[in-house]
């Protein structure tokens, strides 16, 4: 049986934390990019069709690619972030259904028929990927600044059409590092319960 978690834990991950946009020059080591991609698999998917890809983007090389494709009031938040991670599905997830979802060997023929099941079902489990992402990355200690504003046919012409993985596309973008906590705006509202829920 799951237990409720300590509230310090619901800080780090929901209430207390932030988006952040300044960000300290520590760098953020491979191990733990590693480390948030093997908690967040873990997040359920339909079908176990974990269609998410992520490209982790640090080098000089790949950031200068990266800043050509961003909207102007998200380059120097991006540019001085340690990684960018770029969040996208392949629509072309099925194929590995086989091994994903081994105890219906036809689950690979919902999707390889349709274009369309396909790509709405990767949309939406790859966006639900992406917020396991964010939370996978607070949970180890790791601020995030996810973020849209950017050309995404140009973040996949550079990032997959010249890679070879013309099927996969970019959804949003997810700054991650050690954000600088005296750079923050006031938080902003939320709806309350009764704006946003019914009980029926």
């Amino acid at each position: 049986m799951s237990r409720p978690l300590p509230e310090e834990a619901l800080e780090q991950i929901l209430t207390k934390a932030r988006t952040h946009s300044v960000w300290s020059p520590e760098p953020v080591s491979d191990g733990l990019l590693q480390q948030v991609y093997d908690l967040m698999k873990w997040g359920p998917t339909s079908a176990n069709s974990c269609p998410a890809r992520i490209v982790f983007v640090k080098s000089k090389e790949a950031k200068e690619k990266l800043l050509a494709c961003m909207a102007p009031g998200n380059i120097e938040k991006t540019k001085t972030a340690p990684v960018t991670a770029v969040i996208a599905q392949d629509l072309e997830f099925y194929e590995k259904l086989p091994r994903l979802f081994p105890h219906n060997p036809a689950a690979r023929e919902w999707f390889n028929g349709s274009s369309k099941l396909a790509e709405t079902t990767a949309f939406r489990n790859g966006t639900l990927q992406g917020g396991y992402f964010i939370l996978a990355a607070r949970a180890i200690g790791l601020d995030c600044g996810p973020m849209s504003g950017f050309d995404n046919a140009k973040v996949d012409l550079e990032f997959f059409s010249s890679s070879g993985s013309e099927d996969v596309k970019s959804n949003f973008l997810c700054n991650l590092g050690y954000g600088d906590e005296s750079r923050l705006f006031e938080r902003s509202p939320r709806l309350d319960f009764d704006e946003a829920c019914q009980l029926l």
